[in-house]
């Protein structure tokens, strides 16, 4: 009988374990970041121009597209022109995008050609 409990209690205290540690490493994984950015093009060549430069510094920090460009349906209220998605790694990655000095010396290109809107969701835990 002593075994039995003895047994019993070591298989509770490995599942107690095994689940703060499966919680642990839930906790220090990062969410991902999406972008989602609204484009109303209005000098097409300078927006090419802008599209060549930032589309390699994306990549770099960890840009995966999930929409680009494709046709836009309003569900509610007006659609944009053009819209984009795209995730990143973390939060922090896409921040580091928007305050690199590489980036910042093309936001002018993109100001110049477009209407341009964009703002970065935080996705959900699963």
């Amino acid at each position: 009988m002593k075994v039995g409990v003895t047994v019993a209690l070591s298989m509770l205290a490995g599942a107690a374990l095994g689940a703060a540690a499966v919680q642990g490493l839930h906790a220090q994984a990062k969410l991902p970041a999406y972008q989602v950015i609204e484009v109303e093009v209005t000098n097409p060549e300078l927006y090419k121009e802008y599209q060549a430069k930032a589309m390699p510094l994306q990549i770099k920090y960890s840009a995966r597209f999930i929409a680009r460009g494709g046709r836009v349906e309003s569900f509610a209220g007006e659609a944009p022109e053009r819209a984009v998605i795209a995730v990143y790694d973390s939060m922090e990655k896409l921040q580091a995008l928007r305050d690199a000095p590489e980036y910042k010396a093309i936001e002018s290109l993109r100001d110049q050609s477009s209407k341009y809107r964009s703002y970065i969701v935080e996705g959900a835990p699963n």
